[in-house]
């Protein structure tokens, strides 16, 4: 097998680029995984970890580019002046997974790294019966801290204030009696700035009784791709045994 296998396409959805990977061989129970990038826009076609991984599973993703929306239901003029990421991600992603791939809930996880990992869990939290499976990539939880920040522009276009901001985040969507079933999240300890919160999130999820799987000791590299790379199989790895688990669940 190649360094590069399965194929990286991009097309538009409602108007924005998506990046499309149709892997060498798809997996027989049609599982799908969107993507969320983070703040640097930065995907996945080169990089070969991830693109190995989805190819051995054989799945199919999907990566929806939404500039520095931090995939909130707020109105990002950096993204769009009419639609949030958030709803981009269910009204359109969603329907183009399902008339591609014919795969729908539960067959479709979320995995995101930084704004994306978090993304992805606040996606899950607040959508557990959409998105049951969901695993996040150094997530940056505690966005709200970035609010004034000097590189900071699209934060104070869609929140008041920082605290605003903050009632926003994936803790404060954790609902104690809906929740998603399958939840995963890496956080490097050098990770000076957002480790805290990963930290937090944890906390929450144990006192409620919320099952979750984390890692929060594996380090090297930080807030960095060196992290995402290392950490990226078993966040992978996660999501494809919690997929089979979704499909083998007696209702």
């Amino acid at each position: 097998m190649s360094n590069f296998p399965g194929t990286w396409d991009r097309l538009t959805l409602g108007g924005h680029p998506c990046d499309v990977y149709e892997p060498p061989r798809r997996n027989e129970h049609g599982y799908v995984v969107v993507y969320l990038h983070g703040v640097r826009l930065v995907g996945l076609r080169e990089n070969a970890v991830y693109r190995g991984e989805f190819a051995r599973h054989g799945l199919p993703v999907v990566a929806p580019v939404t500039g520095r929306s931090w995939w909130t239901d707020k109105i990002c003029p950096e993204f769009d002046p009419n639609v949030t990421a958030e709803r981009h991600v269910l009204d359109r992603v969603l329907p183009f997974v399902s008339e591609r791939w014919g795969a729908a809930p539960p067959r479709v996880a979320l995995l995101g790294t930084s704004m994306g990992g978090q993304g992805a869990l606040r996606l899950a939290l607040r959508h557990p019966n959409t998105f049951p499976v969901a695993a996040a990539i150094a997530p940056a939880i505690d966005f709200h801290q970035r609010f004034y920040d000097d590189d900071e522009e699209t934060l104070p276009q869609m929140y008041p204030d920082a605290e605003s901001a903050r009632q926003d985040t994936a803790i404060l969507h954790v609902h104690p009696l809906n929740w998603p079933r399958n939840l995963y999240f890496a956080s490097d300890p050098a990770d000076a700035r957002w480790h805290d919160s990963a930290q937090k999130l944890r906390m929450k999820l144990s006192a409620l009784g919320i099952p979750h799987e984390c890692d929060l000791e594996t380090t090297g590299g930080g807030h960095s791709w060196e992290y995402y790379d290392r950490v990226g199989p078993l966040a992978i790895e996660f999501i494809v045994r919690r997929l089979e688990h979704e499909r083998l669940r007696v209702l």
